[in-house]
C-alpha cells in the first residue's frame, strides 16, 4: 500500500511538475515576445507598426534607415556650463522622487580633461554612447538592454532583473542603478526601483519630432555645442558636418561604432 501510495504521489507530483512547466514555458514565451514587440511605450514602433497604429504625435514607425546620433563640438563646450545636465536631469525627473542625494541617478555628466604636455584643457559632456554594437546589449541575460532599429539604445524596466552586468560591461559608465522607490516621475520616462537606466536620447521626445532635452538647452544657452539628428541622411546637419571636421569616437580602438561624436578632442 505504502509502495502504491508513493507510485501515486509520484505520478501526481510529475502532473504538476509537467503543469508547471507548461504554464512557464507558455509564460516565458509571452514574456519574449512582448520584449520583442513592446517594450513599453517603444515596442509597437520597433515592430514597425503602420502610422495609424502609433500614438498621437509619433512621426512614424522605427526603421533602420535612421541611425539616430549626436554630435558635441568641444571648441563650444564651456568648463563650468551644465546646461545639458541640468535639462536631463529636469526632463527625465532625475532629482525627484528619492530620499538621498547619494541615490540620485546621473544620464549625462561633464567631464574635463586635461593633455599633459600642453596643458590644454577640453570640457565634454559623457553620456550612454549608443554603440552600433553595444557590450551593455551582450552581456544581459534578459534582454532588458536592448537597440531599436534607430539605433537608440534602451532598457526595458519590465524585464530588468538589476543583475547589473551591462554597468560592468559599459567602457564609458554611463549606467545607473535605481536603488529607492520613485515618486514624481515624468509619465513618459517610466523608471523603476532595481532597474539600471541611463541616457535615451531622449527618445520620447525624438518620436515626437523633437530635440534631446540637452541639445535643446544647449542652443537656448547660445552654446550649439550640441547637435542632434541622422547619421544615415547624408543631407542631416550633423552628416554634413561631419564630413567637414575631425571629430572622434571615445575608446575607438573597441570598433563599438559609437552613435556619439566628438569634435576638438
Amino acid at each position: 500500500m505504502n509502495a502504491l501510495l508513493k507510485r501515486q504521489g509520484m505520478h501526481a507530483h510529475t502532473a504538476n511538475s509537467d503543469h508547471r512547466l507548461t504554464a512557464r514555458r507558455t509564460f516565458l514565451g509571452a514574456a519574449a515576445a512582448g520584449a520583442m514587440i513592446a517594450p513599453g511605450l517603444f515596442l509597437i514602433r520597433a515592430a514597425g507598426a503602420a502610422s495609424g497604429d502609433l500614438p498621437e504625435g509619433v512621426t512614424g514607425p522605427v526603421s533602420s534607415k535612421v541611425r539616430w546620433g549626436m554630435l558635441v563640438d568641444t571648441t563650444l563646450c564651456v568648463k563650468g556650463c551644465d546646461a545639458c545636465v541640468s535639462a536631463c536631469n529636469a526632463e527625465n525627473a532625475l532629482t525627484e522622487g528619492t530620499a538621498s542625494q547619494s541615490q540620485k541617478s546621473q544620464w549625462i555628466r561633464k567631464v574635463e580633461l586635461k593633455e599633459k604636455s600642453t596643458g590644454r584643457e577640453v570640457s565634454l559632456p559623457m553620456m550612454c554612447q549608443h554603440c552600433e554594437k553595444p557590450p551593455c546589449v551582450d552581456v544581459c541575460p534578459t534582454g532588458a538592454s536592448f537597440k531599436r532599429n534607430d539605433g537608440i539604445v534602451l532598457v526595458d524596466r519590465h524585464i530588468c532583473i538589476g543583475c547589473r552586468y551591462c554597468m560592468m560591461a559599459c567602457p564609458y559608465k554611463a549606467r545607473s542603478f535605481v536603488h529607492e522607490s520613485l515618486d514624481q516621475q515624468n509619465p513618459e520616462v517610466p523608471r523603476g526601483m532595481g532597474c539600471v537606466e541611463s541616457c535615451t536620447f531622449c527618445v520620447h521626445r525624438v518620436d515626437k519630432a523633437q530635440q534631446p532635452a540637452c541639445v535643446e538647452a544647449c542652443a537656448a544657452q547660445g552654446k550649439n555645442a550640441l547637435a542632434f539628428g541622422d547619421l544615415n541622411d547624408p543631407n542631416s546637419d550633423i552628416s554634413r558636418t561631419l564630413k567637414d571636421v575631425n571629430t572622434r569616437q571615445i575608446r575607438a580602438d573597441l570598433a563599438l561604432n559609437t552613435g556619439v561624436r566628438y569634435r576638438g578632442i
